[in-house]
């Protein structure tokens, strides 16, 4: 399961979350008066807050691993044009000049993704070095570790206990 709480945007953003939406709670049970009962609440409570968590999961879900932060905008463009480049070729009976194209593409996109990454482990390797100087050797071996490890699938799912 995710931990919200580990990373510093997520803190805040949960805090305005929750709050709008208990806002909204206090709100209908204003209007409902005290019909509902403690267990109601209480559920309704519950709901919100795993709500929230899901829905923070959601929308920040992959983006902050350390697997593609490397991976950025001028990425994704190379690999779209690489894309486009190759369905062009194979929508206009595999010529040559589009298969050039094609080739053309998917070499400059390959290059770029593999010095993105280069560079990305260069910086990686460098932050190691500069927390082993500066005596953070929790955050060094921790930055040693997930790089070691290398991408590790997060379950995002929320369990009910029963």
């Amino acid at each position: 399961m995710v931990n919200v709480f580990q990373n510093p945007n997520w803190k805040q953003v949960y805090a305005v979350e929750i709050n709008n939406k208990f806002e909204i709670l206090e709100n209908l049970d204003d209007e409902d008066s005290m019909d509902n009962n403690i267990n109601e609440k209480r559920g309704n409570i519950k709901t919100i807050i795993m709500e929230t968590k899901q829905q923070l999961i959601e929308k920040d879900e992959g983006i902050e691993t350390f697997k593609n932060k490397w991976y950025d905008e001028e990425c994704k463009f190379a690999m779209e044009e690489m894309k486009k480049a190759r369905e062009k070729w194979l929508i206009k009976g595999r010529r040559e000049k589009e298969e050039q194209e094609c080739h053309h593409k998917r070499k400059e996109a390959r290059r770029m993704i593999r010095n993105k990454k280069k560079t990305y482990t260069k910086n990686v390797i460098e932050s190691i070095e500069e927390d082993q100087k500066h005596n953070n050797t929790r955050k060094m071996y921790q930055t040693v570790n997930q790089f070691k490890k290398g991408y590790q699938h997060k379950c995002s799912i929320i369990r009910n206990k029963k």
